[in-house]
């Protein structure tokens, strides 16, 4: 038997099979129930995706399991996205999950988002536009079916927390075909209620218990979206569980995470009204009461003072306290008046000394007296300045250039007007110009 010319070694073939899928297969969505699912404590999530025919090894990463939020069980139904790989270790293909949605909620949450942001963009969410919740009503409505557990949750919390609060129970279904319409028309009635001899809620709640996007999806109609907004009740909206979010949720008045927790902030529980009233009531007792000993001390002191036994006397003194009053407030205001006057002689003067006229007249020496001494000044200057050029002018007229040509003597430059201190700078054939006192010779070097 030949040996072959090449043999890999199982890492090799391993590495060779992951490229190839990598390369051929790539990104996929895949659908399929979730079984074996296994949550390490590094945060990556392990399972098998299975359909009736067939199974494949699953793994989402830390970060990706992260961004997803999905809670993976075993038995549910998903649609993961990911990337076919290789583990090599062993030798078996996987799937590196990156995306993880429920079976069928794709389309249903693309819809969800698009009218979350159309709604949003039109200003129905602002917070400008939400009623406040009265905290004392006295008729409340309920929106939600008569049988579920959510309406007992609610009846109860009310009944135990706030017994005078009257409830209207408007009875309509939670699930399936026409929910939206009944909801709606239950808005409608709720907010004309004395047409139909009904007293009018001060709050309405609307809600159920929590399911499937699909089981809640009513309450992402745009319809019913509208008919919250336009409400002049204020509506709580207590649609599913804490995790739950839906149209009806961010157009509300206010949401509640659940039924039990919107009857809560419907009105204060009784027994802390109870505690809150008997607390106001010891304060204002102790108030009461200061006020009444107070009271109480003053008319004693005045039952004992002097003006109950000698009120002719006391009377007397208070006159004639009234006339050094008067005197001492005379005495006081002609003071015034005098110390008015001297300042206000005081300011006549200063006005005076300050006048306007005072002022121009007093700048206009002092700017006459400037341009005097700025002549002078002058003067002197171009006097010295005129002796200075003369005395420039006599010594320039000695030792310039003409008065050493005037003595006899000559200078020589070559044409280009360079003057020659040394015979080294020229050669033999340069034209030269001596320069004389009166006129110049030219000359060649031989």
């Amino acid at each position: 038997m030949e040996a072959p010319d090449s043999v890999l070694t199982v890492t090799q073939l391993t590495r060779e099979i992951r490229e190839v899928l990598e390369a051929r297969i790539g990104t996929v969505w895949v659908e399929g129930e979730i079984s074996n699912h296994r949550l390490q404590t590094s945060g990556h999530q392990y399972f098998t995706l299975k359909d009736g025919g067939s199974q494949i090894s699953c793994v989402m990463f830390r970060g990706s399991a992260s961004r997803s939020g999905a809670r993976l069980t075993d038995g549910v139904q998903v649609q993961v996205q990911g990337e076919i790989s290789v583990y090599e270790p062993r030798g078996q293909y996987q799937l590196v999950v990156k995306q993880v949605q429920m079976k069928g909620q794709g389309g249903l949450q693309a819809r969800f988002e698009a009218l979350k942001k159309r709604l949003f963009d039109e200003g129905l969410f602002d917070q400008e536009y939400k009623q406040a919740i009265p905290k004392f009503p006295r008729t409340v409505a309920l929106v939600t079916s008569p049988t579920g557990a959510a309406i007992q949750d609610m009846l109860n919390i009310l009944t135990r927390r706030a017994p005078w609060v009257r409830v209207m129970v408007f009875p309509v279904r939670v699930q399936g075909q026409g929910v939206e319409r009944e909801t709606i028309r239950a808005i409608e009635m709720l907010n004309a209620a004395e047409q139909f001899g009904l007293p009018r809620p001060e709050t309405i709640v609307i809600g159920r218990g929590g399911g499937s996007i699909e089981d809640l999806w009513a309450y992402n109609e745009e319809s019913l979206a509208r008919a919250i907004f336009v409400s002049r009740i204020p509506i709580i909206s207590a649609v599913g569980h804490e995790i739950d979010f839906t149209i009806a949720d961010f157009v509300a008045d206010l949401r509640a995470p659940t039924p039990s927790a919107a009857a809560e902030l419907l009105a204060p529980d009784v027994s802390e009204l109870k505690r809150y009233f008997e607390s106001t009531e010891r304060t204002l007792s102790k108030r009461v009461q200061s006020i009444l000993d107070h009271h109480e001390k003053v008319l004693e002191l005045t039952a004992k003072g002097p003006l109950m036994h000698e009120p002719e006397q006391q009377i007397r003194q208070a006159e004639q306290s009234v006339d050094d009053a008067e005197v001492r407030l005379s005495s006081a205001i002609r003071e015034q008046v005098r110390s008015l006057s001297d300042q206000l002689q005081d300011r006549q003067q200063v006005l005076q000394q300050y006048h306007p006229r005072v002022m121009i007249s007093e700048a206009g020496h002092r700017v006459q007296s400037s341009a005097d001494r700025l002549r002078q000044y002058v003067e002197h200057r171009l006097v010295r300045l005129e002796d200075r050029l003369r005395a420039r002018a006599d010594l320039l007229r000695h030792l310039g250039p003409d008065a050493i040509l005037s003595r006899g003597f000559s200078y020589t430059m070559t044409t280009d007007g360079k003057r020659l201190r040394d015979a080294k700078e020229i050669k033999k054939g340069d034209k030269l110009v001596t320069k004389l006192q009166r006129g110049e010779v030219t000359s060649i070097v031989q």
